[in-house]
């Protein structure tokens, strides 16, 4: 695992195998799906669904997939009652695990989900104990092949009120607060620059860097947890080098 930012650097690599790929493809309709029926189908007044829709074109979701997802959203009564809320743990070395669930069903969700962390040497905790590490941030990526003017960008991002960017050999990465993701977007728009990823997601104040053994489990862990329907995020603060990928 690598990256350019502390960020980066601990987010795990989508579509490590099929098993990961399908769940996300259908991990994002399912979002589609919850946020029109709570928002309606037009992205422009509902923020859920413009994200979502955002999270679909990075991972190259068929277009096919998207309308059905916003279909089923449009037929109230189609398709299972969803409950969410969010789970905290500790991973192997102490890693804070977040995870965003949305399940129909609750036992079951909790149950997978804490033979998960136990399987791995990690454990489900309370509701608080690791939340306080993690800010709710909006996060844009840049490839440097469709853009790499820095100096532009920097002053661009920072006028609509982005808080930092960060930036390695491939790419630039612009945090801000969830508040400023619409100016912000607005503003790499109207320059024409694409983003590869455009998201809000929970970062973490600080990481803790494994190696060997926890490293291992740590990653297998996240692989299970993306895996399972019940669960829809997984956010936590660990990086590992590359030569543990």
């Amino acid at each position: 695992m690598s990256g350019h930012s502390k960020w980066a650097n601990i987010k795990r690599k989508k579509g490590a195998n099929d098993a990961i790929r399908g769940a996300v493809t259908t991990k994002i309709g399912r979002e589609i799906t919850v946020a029109v029926r709570l928002g309606g189908a037009d992205p422009t007044g509902n923020m859920r669904l413009k994200l979502a829709l955002s999270k679909a074109k990075a991972n190259n979701i068929p277009k096919d997939n998207i309308k059905r997802a916003i279909q089923k959203g449009l037929g109230a009564s189609d398709g299972a009652n969803y409950e969410e809320f969010t789970y905290e743990g500790y991973g192997p070395g102490g890693v804070a695990v977040m995870l965003d669930i949305m399940t129909d069903n609750r036992n079951r969700a909790a149950a997978e989900v804490r033979h998960m962390f136990s399987k791995h040497g990690g454990n489900l905790g309370e509701t608080g104990c690791v939340g306080w590490m993690f800010n709710k941030k909006a996060v844009f990526v840049v490839e440097k092949e469709t853009y790499d003017d820095e100096d532009a960008l920097l002053e661009l991002v920072m006028d609509a009120g982005a808080e930092d960017m960060t930036s390695d050999e491939t790419s630039f990465e612009i945090t801000a607060d969830p508040a400023d993701y619409d100016a912000i977007e607005k503003a790499l728009g109207e320059k024409g620059i694409e983003t590869s990823s455009a998201e809000i997601t929970m970062v973490p104040d600080t990481t803790v860097h494994l190696e060997g053994k926890d490293a291992e489990k740590m990653m297998n862990l996240v692989d299970d947890l993306e895996e399972s329907d019940d669960v829809q995020n997984v956010y936590a603060n660990y990086e590992i080098g590359d030569e543990a990928e």
